[in-house]
């Protein structure tokens, strides 16, 4: 201000410029320009700052040449607008937070900083099935995504999670309840890839209350292309691996005698394996008629209304009548084999019967179409 005041009280000419306000004798014909002035949001020293609320940094009388914001262990994102005059963080913050911000336009510089506010519900991924340490997986399986509180803003927590695949399908989430979403492709992953799912649920508000604190991810391998084709009227079980027929399996499904009886039509996905498994009666007790306790080996579940792929030693009723209690009973060596290849998610496509299985019996996703499973997205 001081240089600004000599120049203007001087004489000489504003054509000679820098010289003449030195020497006295020049008169200048403008003052100097304002420095500009940043505006910071939020303000210094604020507390219990909302996670999804956005750090927004204006300059006024001239553009931004840097913005930094700093905490929770990294540099926080953002992007500026056309003239640089606004800049806008990208990401939420992290919960219980301290950040820092400085900015720079031109000769003007400013600095604050806040923290966020502690969450009173804290919300992260409890669960994501199928994903064992060092398991792969089949082409039909879903990605199951649980969290440690029930959601209320769907929208916002399904927006965090991102599904990357080596060879991309399309494929969309549905909500089964307020706690669990489900992945499902259209159609099924291509076999032999590494699938990565994201969940960047760090500041995102998923209640009253209630925000994301930690950000997840992981890789879920997908296998061979394992699909299982079971008629039932003939009695006879075909596996396929990469589209090559590698097991005929002459099989006896249920004996249809009434609907607990009845094999479920449609496509299954296999979904654990036991050995042996304790098989027991619904709704029998020891006496009634129709009552079974018994220990049945090498046992692939297929649904959650107790049906199994498993051995069982009665060779004469297989590849010609079926006798079971809804389940699909093969030879002891040819259930054995099917045991120990099946991937949790493989396809056991199964034909012949009146009773349909439910989309929501197990793993029965594919029971709808890809149109109907986006119906229950938030997106």
């Amino acid at each position: 201000m001081a240089a600004a005041l000599t120049a203007s009280c001087s004489s000489g000419s504003a054509a000679t410029g820098g010289p003449a306000a030195a020497g006295g004798s020049g008169t200048a014909s403008a003052s100097a320009s304002p420095a500009p002035a940043i505006k910071i949001s939020p303000a210094e020293g604020s507390s219990k700052v909302k996670p999804n609320k956005k750090v927004v940094v204006t300059a006024s009388g001239g553009a931004l040449d840097e913005v930094v914001v700093e905490g929770g262990g990294k540099q926080l994102e953002g992007s500026f607008n056309a003239d640089k005059t606004k800049w806008v963080s990208k990401d939420p913050l992290k919960p219980t937070s301290s950040y820092s911000v400085s900015a720079k336009a031109g000769s003007t510089t400013a600095a604050a900083s806040f923290k966020t506010l502690k969450p009173e519900v804290e919300l992260e991924v409890a669960d994501v099935t199928p994903n064992q340490k060092g398991e792969k997986v089949g082409v039909g399986a879903p990605i199951i995504v649980t969290f440690n509180n029930p959601v209320a803003d769907k929208e916002a927590v399904e927006g965090a999670l991102e599904v990357e695949a080596e060879k991309p399908v399309e494929g969309a989430w549905r909500w089964i309840n307020d706690k669990t979403v489900i992945y499902r492709t259209a159609k099924y992953w291509p076999a032999h890839q590494d699938v990565k799912l994201t969940a960047r649920l760090n500041g995102v508000q998923g209640g009253k209350d209630m925000y994301g604190v930690k950000d997840y991810t992981t890789t879920i391998k997908i296998g061979a292309k394992q699909i299982s084709k079971i008629n039932t009227k003939t009695h006879m079980m075909y596996v396929y691996r990469d589209g090559k027929k590698v097991k005929t399996m002459r099989i006896s499904a249920g004996m249809a005698t009434t609907r607990e009886y009845t094999t479920t039509s449609g496509v299954h996905l296999t979904m654990e394996r036991a050995n042996p498994v304790r098989m027991i009666s619904p709704g029998r007790k020891k006496g009634d008629p129709g009552y079974y306790d018994v220990m049945i080996n090498h046992a692939v579940r297929i649904s959650n209304s107790g049906e199994y792929v498993h051995a069982k030693n009665n060779v004469w009723a297989q590849g010609r009548q079926n006798v079971s209690h809804g389940c699909i009973n093969s030879r002891p060596d040819q259930a054995k084999w099917f045991h120990d290849t099946m991937q949790r998610g493989d396809v056991v496509d199964i034909i012949g019967t009146t009773r349909k299985l439910e989309w929501n019996n197990g793993w029965g996703f594919w029971q709808l179409s890809f149109k109907e499973w986006k119906k229950g997205s938030a997106l």
